[in-house]
């Protein structure tokens, strides 16, 4: 999935998918202890990043470089550039030419494509820095069966944009509210202040938005699908929790959406920036697409904002985690060495870089200071209680098959929770278990 980094609004956010063996017989462990002196290791190290590391953190990318050349003087370090429109076509091909790099960012959704595929070595968790604080959702997009397939190199989150002129004229108060009860009670005045306009919505929530529903089966302890006993996933969407949830959402729908309750959110940004919403969940980007020249009204510039969406539980919501993973290919020659560049790259100093930049690092320890900052404060609340896409074999078939999307819009037409959750785990249960 692209990735965007954007902090215009002093918050950064993501745009936010079979087992196989190390060259070593094992998770890749410590180059440096697996050879007499490093000094004297050779070979070429071939990594690909995201063009975001290009744009966003040269320096950081320099240092680690010129790091892993001190330790390896012998060794050839190449580092090329991609972009999300092309890199998995790229990956994929270079993986059947038997040419893929020895170190490959991955978008966490998509890890599990290649983890099924066996394109992926395995890691030693133990080896890396802060690995006992990772951000658990995150770590998760990384583990299958019991081995850890990738490591976790930044997180981002969903996020309330809001428009703070609406908030202030409607309510007194241009800050986004901390609770979803005082929530809803300022969206109510909002309603009310702008009756007159009915196709007005004063929380754009888009009907299809699952991942925006799932984030309120999550906060209420819900989930979409579960591994049991007998070695299987099966769907738990009639779950009493997981139905407790969807229900809040469809409630949320039905009770602030105006518009079209059928559309998805790929667009929603366009509702505020037309001045038919208050506030959208969605991603930070999403904010900076209301206020850009051709997209959206420029004019908002100073009224756009971003803040943590509270949850029904009186917690933040829980957000889908967004970010990106490391990962060394199976294939590789240079398994150990390609761990330790990664090694460097996520370590303590590394991640240190990114939460200066205002960039969510991928462990607790250095993402708490990000929860005080201005910049950094909406999506940084949000991440530590995140949820992610369960990692099933046949995960990506239940999403090609919009189960959860076509589940929402059948509630939201009048079909009971009951019965549309049902449907869904069953669809689910279909596919889930059978690599896609």
């Amino acid at each position: 999935m692209k990735r965007q980094l954007v902090s215009t609004f002093g918050i950064t956010a993501l745009a936010v998918g079979l087992t196989a063996c190390s060259s070593a017989g094992g998770p890749a462990g410590d180059a440096g202890s697996s050879a007499a002196d490093p000094k004297n290791a050779t070979g070429t190290v071939t990594v690909w990043l995201m063009d975001d590391a290009q744009k966003n953190w040269p320096d950081l990318v320099q240092r680690v470089n010129d790091d892993f050349a001190a330790k390896y003087p012998k060794v050839t370090l190449r580092l090329a550039y991609q972009g999300w429109a092309d890199k998995v076509g790229k990956l994929d091909k270079a993986i059947a030419d038997g040419t893929a790099p020895d170190v490959v960012e991955l978008g966490n959704t998509e890890t599990m494509k290649y983890v099924l595929s066996g394109a992926l070595s395995p890691v030693d968790r133990t080896s890396f820095d802060n690995s006992d604080s990772w951000i658990k959702a995150l770590a998760n997009t990384c583990t299958y069966q019991d081995k850890l397939w990738c490591v976790p190199y930044y997180a981002g989150a969903r996020v309330a944009v809001y428009n703070a002129t609406a908030f202030q004229q409607a309510t007194g108060s241009a800050d986004f509210p901390k609770t979803e009860t005082d929530l809803t009670a300022a969206l109510d005045r909002i309603a009310d202040k702008n009756k007159a306009d009915r196709n007005y919505s004063p929380l754009y929530l888009p009907g299809p938005y699952w991942y925006a529903a799932m984030s309120y089966v999550a906060a209420a302890g819900g989930s979409i699908a579960k591994f049991d006993s007998s070695g299987n996933w099966h769907g738990t969407l009639h779950d009493a929790k997981s139905q407790q949830g969807i229900a809040h959402f469809a409630d949320l729908v039905r009770k602030y959406n105006k518009g079209d309750l059928a559309a998805n959110e790929q667009n929603q940004y366009e509702s505020m920036a037309r001045g038919r919403t208050a506030a959208f969940y969605g991603n930070g980007y999403e904010a900076a697409s209301v206020i850009a020249p051709g997209t959206g009204d420029p004019t908002l510039k100073d009224a756009v904002k971003v803040a943590t969406m509270p949850g029904p539980d009186g917690k933040p919501l829980p957000t889908f985690i967004g970010g990106s993973d490391l990962a060394v290919t199976a294939k590789s020659p240079q398994v150990a060495l390609a761990a330790d560049w990664i090694r460097m790259f996520t370590g303590t100093k590394s991640q240190q870089a990114l939460a200066d930049k205002d960039i969510l690092p991928n462990n607790l320890t250095q993402l708490n200071p990000l929860k005080s900052r201005p910049n950094t404060a909406a999506a940084a609340n949000a991440v530590p209680d995140a949820w992610f896409t369960p990692l099933a074999p046949g995960w990506g078939a239940v999403e090609k098959q919009k189960i959860i999307p076509d589940m929402l819009t059948a509630i939201l037409k009048g079909k009971s929770v009951d019965q549309a959750t049902k449907d869904a785990d069953a669809a689910i249960d279909q596919l889930i278990n059978n690599p896609s």
